[in-house]
């Protein structure tokens, strides 16, 4: 039996069998020169399979639109945009004229200098979109070289698929009925494929760099999107014990759920609110069977990241939907936190070179007060179908959060002269991601209606640690006593001025940190929707006062060392003593 661990991007233990879906990185071809007069007839050869490709792409729409929805099937959207898109031709035209080969090498040419270049960006977003471009350039290829591939939607069994980079319309289009585990060699938790992937409820694990290497086509894997374990032929023992561990994960899985009626309360009667965290409106549906008490975070990004739908009646249907599936729970909608590279070419700046600490989030909106004006209106006229929140991300101090309101009220207002109705009484947040913001707290706390802790953001500017960098990463440490005081100071600040703290990052569905953050005074606990059962058992296992015991503790600690090895001791404790 081999092991492989990658990142646990989706949850949930499955045994299958290995379906490995590979492809070069682009087509075999030669390379060859064509004369002068050849380039008028390369050149039709390309217009004639842009043509296909369109084709294609406006039929992988309109099955997407059928069977997923309109806002999963908009990547077929940007694709359509790229294939038609003007400039690209212009450079394939110019290229060929130039250099003289064939159109095929022209098209992979121009298109790999495109992919290099985004996908070495250390920026999620930005890697996606090179990954859209590399799936517009393959099926021209495709096209050029009339190549027929597997269609995913086409699998007749149930597998585990196993591949080194899965396109954005692939994973759109899969049967999703068949595909049971997912294993990648790229990829990570902010993914296009893991956002699906949880979304869809298929445990997955990313991020294995040579998965597709060691597993070959039909072997028997067991991957756990909890751990981000891959075991690739385990033998009869190891199978039995596994096929044991699948019993048992499912079984504990769904007592857990049986815990969804009751309330998130410690032994000593101090009651908290558990909420989910969303990327898309189709993943509303499902937070309620984990026992969500609202949405503490609706990342609204998703509806910004490809072309035409940051139009006012799209967002607008995109938000009702989800707060209509809530049914009256709270809805957090944190507004677009997108910057110069993660946005659509017609919003992007010049290149940058920290853009992690440039032109994004409330610094775009504020910038571009109309575009973030439409946002706000299709928010505000959401909220008549429940309880609306609206919130604001990467402030940094007190002057941003009252350009915002102020943009707010603009927007308001322009709502009742339109005659179009919103609640009048949504509350207004503040996301503490910055140390600038946590630090200063106690003025925030004066504009605001609640707090929001962005955990993956503080931890990172605190420490001064890029999240991507592997080299670095492990110094991303949560219980870094640094981390722990601003986390402290927010929560008192909050508490001081009469509001609510709440954690959206991924801190607040980390069990290892519950006692944690219940001891520090946080009042609501937003996280993925499967992690909710589990953070409920240790909220309704422990008691307030220990908790407060175990973070007076914490917060006398020297390094993030002893504060893991403090906490780790009192788990086993408490819980053994159960």
């Amino acid at each position: 039996m081999k092991k492989l661990t990658g990142i646990p991007a989706s949850s949930g233990i499955v045994l299958g069998k290995a379906f490995l879906y590979l492809e070069d990185d682009f087509p075999e071809f030669s390379r060859y020169a064509i004369g002068p007069d050849q380039i008028e007839s390369e050149w039709l050869r390309f217009q004639d399979a842009i043509e296909e490709a369109v084709r294609e792409v406006k039929a992988l729409n309109d099955r997407a639109v059928r069977e997923i929805s309109k806002e999963q099937a908009a990547i077929f959207e940007a694709h359509l945009m790229m294939l038609e898109d003007p400039d690209f031709k212009d450079q394939i035209r110019a290229r060929l004229s130039k250099d003289q080969n064939n159109i095929e090498w022209v098209v992979r040419d121009i298109s790999s200098e495109l992919v290099q270049k985004l996908g070495a960006s250390g920026d999620p977003y930005l890697r996606e979109r090179a990954a859209d471009i590399y799936d517009v350039s393959h099926r021209i290829l495709n096209k050029l070289l009339s190549i027929t591939k597997f269609s995913l939607a086409d699998l007749a069994e149930d597998v585990i698929l196993v591949v080194h980079d899965l396109l954005p319309s692939e994973a759109l289009v899969m049967n999703k009925e068949r595909v049971k585990g997912m294993v990648m060699d790229m990829g990570s938790r902010t993914s296009h494929t893991a956002i699906l992937a949880r979304a869809f409820e298929i445990p997955a694990v990313l991020g294995l760099s040579s998965a597709t290497w060691e597993i070959n086509q039909g072997d028997i894997l067991i991957i756990n999107g909890d751990t981000g374990q891959v075991l690739i032929n385990p033998d009869e023992k190891d199978l039995n014990q596994y096929e044991q561990a699948i019993y048992q994960y499912h079984k504990t899985f769904d007592g857990l759920l049986a815990l969804g009626d009751l309330p998130a309360e410690t032994t000593d009667g101090h009651r908290v609110c558990l909420k989910a965290n969303i990327e898309i409106p189709e993943e509303a549906e499902q937070v309620r069977r984990f026992g969500a008490e609202g949405i503490g975070l609706y990342r609204s990004e998703f509806l910004f990241l490809t072309p035409g739908y940051a139009e006012e009646e799209e967002q607008f249907r995109a938000y009702s939907q989800v707060v209509k599936a809530m049914e009256g729970l709270p809805v957090t909608i944190r507004t677009v936190d997108v910057g110069g590279d993660k946005l659509l070419p017609e919003f992007q700046a010049a290149d940058e070179k920290n853009p992690l600490l440039g032109w994004r989030a409330i610094r775009f909106c504020l910038s571009r007060p109309e575009l973030f004006k439409t946002q706000l209106r299709a928010i505000l006229r959401s909220s008549v179908y429940g309880t609306v929140r609206i919130m604001f991300p990467m402030i940094s101090g007190i002057e941003e959060l009252e350009q915002a309101r102020s943009l707010l009220e603009e927007a308001q207002g322009e709502c009742r002269r339109r005659g179009q109705t919103y609640a009048p009484d949504i509350e207004v947040g503040t996301m503490i991601e910055i140390p600038s913001a946590a630090l200063t707290a106690d003025i925030l706390a004066e504009k605001s209606d609640f707090f929001s802790i962005g955990t993956n953001d503080l931890i990172q500017y605190t420490l001064a640690v890029d999240r991507g960098n592997e080299k670095v990463n492990y110094l991303a440490q949560p219980t870094h006593p640094a981390v722990l005081r601003l986390l402290k100071n927010t929560i008192d600040a909050a508490h001081k001025k009469g509001i609510k703290a709440a954690m959206c990052g991924e801190l607040a569905g980390d069990t290892a940190a519950t006692a944690l953050l219940l001891g520090l005074g946080l009042d609501e606990f937003s996280m993925t929707a499967s992690s909710i059962p589990q953070v409920k058992r240790i909220i309704r296992g422990v008691g307030l006062e220990n908790c407060r015991g175990l973070t007076e503790k914490a917060l006398n600690c020297c390094s993030y060392s002893q504060v893991t090895a403090l906490v780790e001791e009192w788990m086993d404790k408490t819980f053994s003593a159960n």
